[in-house]
């Protein structure tokens, strides 16, 4: 009596081939988290790029460490005085007059150039007094048409503790403050199985020329745009309204000989800023053909619609998001995630 053996001939061929093309879908997704997934930061200046790389240090690096937290010190001192700066030189333009023993203090600081420091006992508690001062705060209250740095009022809400002399700055104030990006920073972190390597460049006109070193092999761009800026112009050109500027530039990465195949993600950033600032005043001191009003929903559609125009790629992923807000970028980058694996599955397929 010999053994018996027997082919699986039962197998219906259509079953067989869906799940051979199951285990392709596993081999290939296997091999897209075993290779670095690089995403480009692009956008204009104060866009909120940075703030983006930050974010990613935080909820995928552990955050930043007790030394670099201390590091930051001079920084967010430093735009909390051109803050203040910017404040008094609004009273003047004003012509408001500060308290007489605070003349001295306002000028000091109205003279400085430099801004990179540690408070003293006293540069601190001047910039208390300062802030006190009836006319800076007639001028902060009253609506003036001041371009003031988009951290101003966390700062200012915050100005005892971080103007303490044992103040030391939390993950929320790294978050927040203002540095402005020169040359490129990579950061490098894995999530939920994917090794991603985000690039932050600097969005300033004078740093774009080195945009190009980072084109290369680049599997998603993340475009930032500051919804907030619209009524803004560049600081680089007086002449340029800043959202325009982002709706040229937006146009030239999309339609990038370097970013054919690559997926376009939009980040509509600082839609809190851009809420508060709507309802006061709407799109049209920046677009004519607008007539939505003070809404925050149509005029967003509206300039998603204008960024929409600029390119000529089939599908273009858009996103509303808070920079400074974790837990609205921990979720947004989830959906990234998913976008790019997808878009990786289906450029194997074909």
């Amino acid at each position: 009596m010999g053994a018996c053996g027997s082919k699986n001939s039962d197998v219906d061929p259509a079953v067989a081939a869906s799940n051979e093309a199951i285990n392709e879908q596993i081999r290939i997704e296997k091999r897209q988290f075993d290779k670095i997934i690089k995403i480009l930061l692009l956008g204009t200046g104060e866009s909120g790029k940075s703030t983006i790389a930050k974010q990613m240090k935080i909820m995928h690096l552990k955050g930043f460490t007790q030394e670099e937290l201390i590091n930051h010190r001079q920084i967010i001192h430093g735009n909390l005085l051109e803050c203040i700066k910017t404040l008094l030189l609004a009273c003047k333009a004003e012509r408001l007059e500060f308290l007489t023993e605070n003349i001295p203090l306002a000028e000091e600081i109205i003279l400085r150039t430099t801004f990179l420091c540690d408070f003293t006992a006293e540069q601190a508690k001047n910039i208390k007094e300062l802030w006190k001062d009836p006319a800076v705060q007639q001028v902060r209250e009253s609506g003036t048409d001041i371009r003031f740095p988009d951290l101003s009022r966390y700062l200012f809400e915050n100005i005892d503790r971080i103007a303490n002399q044992n103040y030391i700055p939390d993950q929320n104030d790294v978050i927040r403050c203002r540095a402005r990006t020169t040359g490129i920073i990579e950061t490098e972190f894995k999530f939920q199985g994917a090794h991603f390597k985000m690039i932050d460049v600097g969005g300033q006109r004078s740093e774009r020329k080195k945009w190009i070193h980072c084109f290369e092999d680049v599997t998603a761009v993340i475009f930032c745009v500051a919804l907030s800026e619209y009524d803004l112009q560049l600081f680089e050109d007086e002449r340029v309204n800043r959202m325009h500027e982002s709706l040229e530039l937006f146009g030239q990465i999309c339609n990038s000989k370097w970013f054919e195949q690559t997926s376009i993600i939009l980040f509509l950033n600082k839609s809190d800023l851009f809420q508060e600032k709507i309802s006061k005043q709407d799109l049209t001191c920046c677009f004519t053909d607008y007539n939505g009003g003070c809404d925050f929903l149509s005029a967003t559609q509206f300039l998603e619609n204008k960024f929409f125009e600029r390119s000529k790629k089939p599908m273009i992923y858009t996103h509303i998001t808070c920079a400074t807000n974790t837990d609205n970028i921990r979720f947004v980058f989830s959906a990234v995630r998913d976008i790019i694996i997808s878009g990786a599955v289906e450029e194997f397929f074909g």
